[in-house]
């Protein structure tokens, strides 16, 4: 048996973050709101940094992105859909296929419907690896069974700082230093 798999690490040059409904009247009723917004923002910071693309969306009549979000990327184009599966808007997928992109780090809201449906449509197509300290529900349970049945349909479950030292790969670096900060603000 090969236990080593080439591709087991994500890279840089393969990711792009995908943001889901993150939005004004959603997010208050989101159980690990204030961890989960601090740990995208981390993301988005942190994507800057590395200069990964990065992807959102919006579920109709729920607002738009929240306020930290959109301070951080005023120019981000978000996609407004009304179905729960991102990848099932025209916009969005095209969009993503645009970045020619093999690998989707997802955070976002709420993780048993949108995420989850986004995370297992992108399965086939993509290898995924969902943030678990990014993503929530109003439910706690919810977001437990989503983590659940997503690892065991083979999205590979990470933290927020698991992803930025994997793709950084190595200490020493201005970009490493710039990561130090993101980290230790926390």
């Amino acid at each position: 048996m090969n236990v080593h798999r080439p591709d087991a690490l994500l890279s840089r040059q393969d990711a792009a973050l995908v943001i889901i409904d993150i939005q004004e009247r959603l997010l208050p009723a989101i159980s690990n709101r204030e961890s989960l917004l601090a740990n995208t923002i981390k993301l988005l910071r942190f994507a800057g940094i590395l200069g990964l693309p990065i992807v959102a969306s919006e579920q109709i009549k729920l607002g738009p992105l929240v306020p930290e979000i959109r301070a951080e990327l005023p120019d981000l184009e978000t996609t407004v859909k009304v179905e729960f599966d991102a990848l099932k808007n025209g916009a969005f997928a095209e969009h993503l296929a645009a970045l020619n992109r093999n690998a989707l780090v997802v955070a976002g809201i709420e993780a048993h419907i949108c995420v989850a449906q986004t995370v297992l449509h992108a399965l086939p197509h993509y290898r995924v690896h969902v943030i678990s300290d990014a993503i929530g529900s109003r439910s706690p349970d919810d977001r437990a069974i989503a983590l659940e049945r997503l690892r065991s349909a083979g999205a590979i479950i990470s933290s927020t700082e698991m992803l930025m030292y994997e793709l950084l790969e190595r200490a020493g670096t201005d970009e490493f230093r710039e990561v130090l900060k993101l980290v230790k603000d926390s």
